[in-house]
């Protein structure tokens, strides 16, 4: 198996998702940082989290710049706000040009204003709905 190379990742959102996503990457050898303004949130991380936690706003100018994002390889905003997501990816993508941005929709009908931006994003609502109507067999 070819190896991968390490990458410095930013992610945004310390929920299910932004923990379970830290934790494989950080398992991966990336270099991960996540940013949350609850620090209860990091509770999610796996005991051995070998990434950086920061608590704050993820749209913070300075936040931002002490988490190096100049330096990121990839940038992933996973709040619970589509909103918060499309701002903090709109910055990563256009302020500090981040090659890789990518972020959580929860609501399908933004995804034109994502893709409008050029955001990568991904939407559990769609892949739950997927999921469940392939398990149905239609």
């Amino acid at each position: 198996m070819a190896e991968v190379a390490r990458k410095k990742v930013i992610i945004l959102g310390c929920g299910r998702m932004g923990a379970e996503l830290a934790s494989l990457l950080d398992r991966d050898g990336h270099d991960v940082t996540i940013i949350d303004p609850d620090v209860e949130a990091f509770r999610r991380l796996p005991v051995g989290f070998g990434g950086t936690i920061m608590a704050g706003d993820g749209l913070d100018p300075e936040m931002l710049r002490r988490v190096g994002i100049d330096k990121a390889d990839a940038f992933i905003a996973l709040t619970d706000g589509d909103n918060h997501n499309i701002m903090a990816s709109e910055i990563a993508r256009s302020l500090h040009d981040v090659p890789t941005v990518i972020s959580q929709i929860k609501d399908p009908l933004r995804s034109e204003a994502f893709d409008a931006l050029g955001i990568d994003s991904v939407s559990p609502t769609l892949l739950g709905a997927d999921k469940i109507r392939e398990v149905m067999g239609s």
